[in-house]
């Protein structure tokens, strides 16, 4: 028509060639955004896992436990869910029941190594069993742990022990009211139930960590032993103990002077018999002077094991006696000057108050 330019579409100006380059352009960039979408999904992905693996997981649960106790949390470790024991745990056996705390501190802790050769596994019944090797002392152990989920940390799982991994180690200290457990020192009557009146051969429960090396060891003025290494590796373990000591060179010596200046006593009695002591002359005539007797061979005390107290070790000791007697057939008189051989025993009872009471006596 008449006064109307006539224009060619738009695409018509574009060579083909451009319009060919421009599609693969497009293409280009529409398969790079989606594999960055891809990317960035496995990303995201293997971020989750991996954020699961380490924070969220039963093994990262069991694992923080550990990290708690290496570094002397034991605070921290006992506040996780599932580690302080509750009724339900305390039915299940009467030496739970008394067991004590005192250990569950951080003076008690004995060094921890980091974790190694983790494994976990799915049970029937829906907890997860955690394995976890480790160094405790330099000694090697691995320990099982029960975990079983616990509700939400918003969309993450939580996680609790489905069984305490508390210990107990019933303990039995002959010779000693008092021990030290990882150098932390205790007494017998703070930890039993009986408290004062505790009975000195009655064993103490004692709650410990797993996992957790325990060196138990006595060393008082009175006695002592060597240390027992103990490893709680096992979760709600009852493991017994049973720790006798040795007396002291110094406690030995006390009652050896005890017992010296007992039989000193009995020496300066002037009597044939001497009241109370494990040493005397039977005659059947008549004396006609006091009797002076001596000491001339002390017997050497050998302390052993009685119960929760001490014996003095059967043994050997000389008294001499110097006399006049007078016959009651003929009245000649005849002096006695001769060694009096006897043998002597004696117990030795440690009293609560922390000193002994030595008791002598003669012996066949």
């Amino acid at each position: 028509m008449d006064g109307i330019e006539e224009r060619e579409p738009a695409d018509a100006a574009i060579p083909p060639p451009a319009r060919s380059r421009r599609r693969r352009g497009l293409a280009f960039d529409l398969t790079a955004l989606a594999l960055v979408g891809v990317l960035l999904t496995g990303a995201f992905g293997a971020t989750g896992v991996l954020m699961y693996r380490n924070l969220y997981s039963p093994t990262a649960f069991v694992l923080n436990y550990l990290e708690l106790l290496g570094s002397g949390q034991a605070a921290d470790a006992l506040a996780l869910p599932g580690v302080a024991i509750d009724s339900s745990t305390l039915s299940k056996a009467a030496l739970w029941t008394r067991a004590s705390d005192a250990l569950l501190r951080r003076d008690a802790l004995a060094p921890l190594g980091s974790a190694t050769g983790v494994s976990e596994v799915a049970d029937d019944d829906g907890s997860t069993l955690v394995a976890v090797a480790y160094t405790a002392g330099g000694y090697e152990g691995r320990s099982t742990f029960r975990v079983r989920q616990d509700g939400w940390f918003g969309v993450a799982p939580a996680w609790r022990f489905a069984e305490s991994p508390l210990a107990v180690i019933d303990l039995t200290v002959r010779g000693a009211m008092q021990f030290q457990v990882n150098g932390f020192e205790i007494d017998k009557r703070q930890v039993s139930p009986d408290g004062a009146d505790a009975d000195p051969l009655a064993p103490v429960a004692l709650l410990v960590f797993s996992p957790g090396l325990y060196s138990i060891e006595v060393d008082t003025a009175i006695s002592t032993s060597p240390g027992v290494a103990v490893l709680s590796d096992t979760p709600a373990a009852d493991i017994p103990v049973d720790l006798q000591t040795e007396p002291t060179a110094q406690f030995t010596s006390v009652v050896q002077n005890e017992v010296d200046a007992f039989l000193a006593e009995c020496a300066a009695q002037q009597v044939l018999q001497p009241t109370g002591c494990p040493f005397g002359l039977t005659v059947r005539n008549r004396i006609v002077d006091l009797p002076a007797w001596t000491m001339v061979q002390q017997p050497t005390v050998t302390l052993v094991p009685s119960g929760p107290d001490w014996m003095i070790e059967r043994t050997e000791a000389t008294a001499h006696i110097q006399v006049g007697i007078q016959s009651i057939f003929d009245g000649s008189i005849r002096q006695i000057d001769e060694d009096v051989p006897f043998f002597l025993t004696g117990q030795v009872t440690i009293l609560p108050d922390g000193s002994a009471s030595i008791a002598v006596a003669g012996t066949d």
